[in-house]
């Protein structure tokens, strides 16, 4: 896997910990890119310290029933996913205008105790993600375009299809799950989804899903 100008293939090209930046109904998957706002101190000094070190930063969602430490802080979910900073702009009003490119997927080993006001953690690396074969993985493409176009149209929206038919499956399937407007819990399914496949299978099944909630609040409304 490739981010920027840092080469990732093995174990030991990741570090051993990571900041986290507990982030609701944000998906990051290997190889995509997120453009952030940063503007909270803490995580300004969070973008200080991973550009002063490895430039990666653990994404992850707070955990999906709401619950919450003692000091307040919300619980995390099992599984994000490490982004390294590959551009940073300073807005001239305090804020950071960064880029994350998605490296691989990690789960939770332990959180730190830590002096920084963000928080840390060990953290087991996806290193099936580092491998940039997956770009041609087989997936059922034909029927997740079908889908995708389906959403698209119910939704009076529109896409640039000359550049959707010229992306690798790899590409493809982590761009769509990551523009894909679902919620919390759809997002986390397809960050954990095992493989491409079954993360374009689960993304065909969400997005027939909500067509089928349109179709039936369509319908409801017409009675």
């Amino acid at each position: 896997m490739q981010a920027g100008n840092a080469h990732y293939r093995l174990d030991t090209d990741l570090p051993s910990t990571v900041p986290i930046f507990p982030l609701e109904g944000a998906l990051l998957l290997p190889g995509g890119r997120m453009p952030l706002n940063i503007f909270e101190p803490r995580y300004l000094e969070m973008v200080d310290e991973a550009i002063a070190g490895s430039r990666l930063i653990g994404v992850i969602q707070p955990s999906l029933d709401g619950a919450r430490r003692g000091d307040g802080e919300p619980e995390l979910c099992n599984v994000g996913c490490a982004g390294r900073i590959i551009a940073l702009s300073e807005s001239g009003d305090g804020r950071y205008l960064i880029s994350l490119q998605g490296v691989c997927r990690f789960r939770i080993v332990q959180e730190l105790a830590v002096k920084t006001p963000f928080r840390q953690c060990r953290f087991a690396p996806f290193l099936t993600d580092l491998d940039e074969d997956q770009a041609e993985a087989e997936i059922d493409r034909p029927a997740l375009l079908k889908a995708f176009r389906a959403y698209l149209q119910a939704n009076d929206l529109e896409a640039d299809w000359e550049s959707v038919s010229r992306a690798e499956n790899a590409m493809l399937v982590n761009a769509l799950s990551m523009m894909a407007p679902y919620g919390p819990a759809e997002k986390q399914a397809l960050l954990e989804a095992a493989d491409l496949k079954t993360r374009a299978e689960t993304l065909i099944a969400i997005t027939e899903m909500a067509l089928a909630r349109e179709n039936e609040d369509f319908g409801s409304s017409l009675q």
